[in-house]
């Protein structure tokens, strides 16, 4: 046999001597195991750029005005898009559109609310620049933000009363906004311009006259001063008011309790003033120095339940005496402060409490339940709202109920539905 053939052999029988031995090994439980781990996919699944879903809910509702029962049902969508797109550029869009049966106000049933759009650019590892349509929420409150600046005239739809719900569902304002970081702080500036004067509720409708119908600028800077304390401070100043200064401050006093305190304070003319001069009403200029303040705690158990309490204070509303007397006079001046101080998103009396639970995993596990109550000073009326709400891997179903209760013309005994409840469906896309 020529010797070129010796080398072809061997290799014949290593390889049949190999095979053999995979054969015997694969009888082995622990090393078939280490095979699959080894055979395993390598891919990592991308999270998807798109978070979107659609949510159907139903209800009934004890209307005041007539006393009769009224059904409700709405539909969303709602949609957004974050993608980072090349390196150190990103796009962010969010949209929502609700329609309602019957209409939330009037005869608009569909009402489209651009939350964000906008580019964003890191120049570099702690330099940011955004441009578009952003939804600016500032605050360390739960229920009242005295410096939450950009909230004005934000909500053109709501679908609950839940705190998290109203600044989550506003649309933002048109700005340029930079941001410098550094270690343990930061440095926010923004301008947003006027671009036009007049509010429009159409479907469809940017609206960019709700949010940037004046000039406003603002900056912020956070800086931490230790492990549990990093306290922020705000300049806002826009065409109307003086220069507003603003600081949120938070303190961990225990693995399980959180003291937080907001303020805001500046020269301005009452809540009053603005609604009146809005209209073209005449009104005294009772322009002063004006605080704003929400202070309480939260504390969290061990079994996931969270409890918050806080005390609020409006010095731009009205006190007990002028809350009495504009409820007691003419009926369209109260109307006039009414809808002023809502789409201001301010309480219209200077003092109120407000009180929130909320519980994760509560009972079993993927339940979470939810209660609010807010309590007006002035005139002792109380809102309640309760929700449980049952989450599966793409979809959420929620139970929820609203109580209104208080004197004629009071804080929530004017709001138009006095017992209400839906039930609700969100499916994930």
């Amino acid at each position: 046999m020529p010797e070129s053939r010796y080398p072809l052999r061997c290799c014949v029988l290593v390889m049949c001597a190999a095979l053999y031995n995979f054969a015997q090994a694969t009888e082995d439980p622990d090393l078939k195991a280490l095979m699959l781990a080894d055979q395993a996919p390598k891919t990592v699944e991308q999270p998807s750029n798109w978070r979107s879903f659609i949510e159907a809910g139903v209800g009934r509702s004890l209307l005041r005005s007539t006393d009769s029962d009224q059904n409700n049902q709405r539909l969303s969508v709602d949609l957004q898009y974050d993608n980072s797109f090349a390196p150190g550029w990103r796009v962010m869009l969010s949209d929502r559109l609700d329609m309602s049966w019957p209409p939330q106000s009037g005869d608009q049933r569909s009402i489209n609310t651009i939350k964000e759009a906008y580019l964003s650019w890191q120049a570099s590892s702690d330099q940011l620049l955004d441009a578009g349509r952003i939804n600016v929420r500032n605050g360390v409150a739960l229920g009242y933000n005295p410096t939450d600046f950009f909230r004005s005239s934000a909500l053109r739809s709501v679908v609950s009363v839940d705190p998290a719900s109203l600044k989550e569902n506003r649309q933002g304002s048109i700005m340029l906004r930079g941001q410098q970081l550094w270690d343990g702080g930061s440095l926010t500036a923004l301008f947003s311009p006027r671009i036009s004067d007049q509010a429009n509720n159409a479907a469809f409708n940017p609206d960019v006259g709700a949010t940037n119908h004046e000039n406003r600028w603002m900056l912020a800077l956070s800086q931490k001063l230790s492990a549990d304390i990093t306290p922020q401070w705000l300049l806002f100043k826009s065409e109307q008011q003086p220069v507003q200064f603003g600081m949120n401050l938070t303190g961990l006093i225990n693995d399980s309790t959180v003291l937080f305190a907001e303020w805001a304070g500046g020269r301005s003319t009452s809540l009053l003033t603005q609604a009146y001069q809005q209209q073209g009403i005449p009104a005294q200029n009772d322009n002063a120095f004006r605080n704003r303040a929400a202070v309480g705690v939260s504390y969290t158990t061990t079994n996931k339940l969270t409890l918050t309490g806080e005390l609020e204070y409006n010095g731009g509303a009205l006190d007990a005496q002028q809350w009495d007397r504009l409820r007691n006079g003419p009926l369209p001046l109260y109307g006039v402060y009414r809808n002023a101080v809502q789409l201001a998103q301010e309480n219209p009396t200077k003092r109120s409490a407000f009180v929130y639970a909320s519980w994760q995993d509560a009972l079993i596990n993927h339940l979470d339940l939810s209660a609010m109550t807010r309590y007006d000073m002035a005139d002792a009326s109380r809102m309640w709202w309760l929700e449980a709400r049952y989450h599966l891997s793409h979809s959420e179903y929620a139970l929820q109920w609203q109580r209104n209760s208080g004197n004629k013309l009071s804080d929530y005994g004017a709001a138009p539905k006095a017992l209400s409840w839906q039930l609700l469906a969100r499916y994930y896309f």
